[in-house]
């Protein structure tokens, strides 16, 4: 397994491959399966990960029950003899939620963390409709999703201790940008003072940010962090693990993706400006 998953296309495809429908047409996983490919060998180890995944479910004031169903099966052991086990059938948000709780020093953790948290949060809209977007629809649709992101980011941030906000969010920068702040970001991209740095990036560039910002408000949370410089720690550690996935898949680091010609803002204003000539 870890030598066929060398590939964000690769594990697109292996989860993708272990997933069902539902006779409603709605998608599930297998806990069991899901195992399987998260190279977990034991049943109760990988039981224990659900367990977190679920107290990390119902703290985000989701219902468990909508995404780990309980099911059993009896599977046979030999000799004509069954016995039953337990599974569950997870939601993708579930798997995300599995994944975030897995054990990070391996290495296809990291990229289902990846693949779970770009799809989970695409699923607002369906993959079609996603994949029908122009490039600047994408851009506003993400940068919608960055927004609430860093909204329920900034309340976890408080609650962890956190007074300088600027401050924390550089941290965040710094690990995902190679040591670069907020401002080195907006001189880089030539973005006049104040200018936000968000409506200046491509699609993928806030993928990246938002797979860094949802990431930092779940580690506070699983961490129970309670001083600003542990969080301001969180949110690089974060940043730089984000970088390094990126890296590890061969994919463009955050700083070398072409800066957009317009801003989110001038596309807005320009989008205002056509429809008032309509009226």
């Amino acid at each position: 397994m870890k030598e066929q998953i060398i590939s964000i296309e690769n594990t697109t495809e292996t989860f993708e491959g272990i997933k069902h429908f539902d006779e409603f047409g709605v998608e599930y996983w297998c806990a069991r399966e899901l195992m399987s490919v998260l190279e977990y060998s034991k049943w109760e180890n990988f039981e224990k990960v659900i367990e977190k995944a679920k107290e990390t479910c119902k703290n985000s004031d989701m219902i468990i029950s909508d995404h780990f169903t309980d099911v059993r099966k009896m599977v046979s052991i030999g000799s004509g003899a069954f016995r039953n086990q337990k599974d569950y059938k997870l939601s993708r948000y579930a798997c995300y939620l599995i994944a975030q709780n897995g054990d990070s020093r391996k290495k296809v953790i990291s990229l289902a963390q990846t693949y779970f948290a770009v799809q989970t949060r695409r699923q607002e809209i369906s993959e079609l409709e996603y994949s029908k977007l122009s490039e600047d629809e994408k851009r506003f649709y993400q940068r919608n999703l960055t927004k609430k992101g860093n909204y329920s980011l900034n309340q976890t941030a408080k609650k962890a201790g956190v007074k300088n906000f600027d401050r924390f969010h550089n941290f965040g920068y710094k690990g995902l940008y190679n040591g670069e702040t907020a401002d080195d970001i907006a001189k880089r991209k030539g973005l006049r003072y104040r200018e936000d740095i968000l409506d200046n990036m491509g699609s993928d560039e806030l993928i990246a940010n938002l797979f860094r910002i949802s990431q930092t408000e779940q580690k506070l949370k699983r961490e129970s962090i309670k001083s600003e410089k542990d969080a301001n720690n969180a949110h690089y550690e974060v940043g730089k693990e984000v970088r390094n996935t990126i890296k590890r898949l061969g994919g463009t680091m955050p700083e070398d993706l072409p800066t957009p010609k317009k801003s989110l803002k001038e596309l807005e204003k320009e989008k205002k400006f056509i429809e008032s000539l309509k009226h």
